[in-house]
């Protein structure tokens, strides 16, 4: 098992190799050309700044039972078809029985604001460097992103690792 980050702006980059590092998993961060990105403890990929460059390489590379971290619900649709798991940076799994939910969800906000004359932010980044996260009432809307989002998020990656590892030991036939 290894765990594959989306690290483009992932602001759980940290916590994902805490978390690694105490279990010993193999880790691997990837990036395009167009951010920084450094570790002591992960193998860094940096990917051409092609639109979906990263999605593309990291979907290529990942296998079944291994861990992908990624905001984008087309690379954990990708993953989950390859029998890997998948986790969001709010500690949301993506599942089979989520995930089609989720692709339709996105659809038809595409298409809603596609149609819309509002103006919506683009980045998820605000002017300090603060890190955003998605309003958990369901708004859409971004907030500067908290201690307890870290929490939950470190919470939930550490169960699903050790829901992984217990699987990959059944598999193995070492539990």
């Amino acid at each position: 098992m290894q765990i594959f980050v989306d690290a483009d702006a992932c602001p759980v980059v940290d916590i994902v190799e805490a978390i690694a590092e105490k279990y010993n998993i193999p880790t691997t961060l990837l990036r395009d050309t167009n951010h920084v990105l450094y570790s002591d403890y992960s193998e860094v990929i940096v990917v051409g700044a092609g639109a979906d460059a990263v999605d593309y390489k990291l979907i290529s590379i990942c296998h079944k039972g291994d861990i992908v971290v990624s905001q984008d619900y087309g690379v954990a649709a990708m993953a989950l078809g390859k029998g890997a798991y998948a986790i969001n940076q709010s500690g949301k799994w993506y599942t089979n029985e989520n995930i089609d939910r989720m692709l339709m969800e996105r659809h038809l906000n595409k298409k809603a604001r596609r149609g819309s004359t509002k103006n919506h932010i683009k980045g998820r980044t605000m002017s300090g460097g603060h890190r955003l996260c998605a309003d958990r009432s369901g708004s859409g809307d971004l907030r500067k992103r908290t201690n307890e989002d870290d929490e939950r998020f470190a919470q939930s990656f550490e169960k699903l690792v050790l829901m992984a590892q217990a699987k990959e030991g059944e598999q193995n036939g070492t539990v």
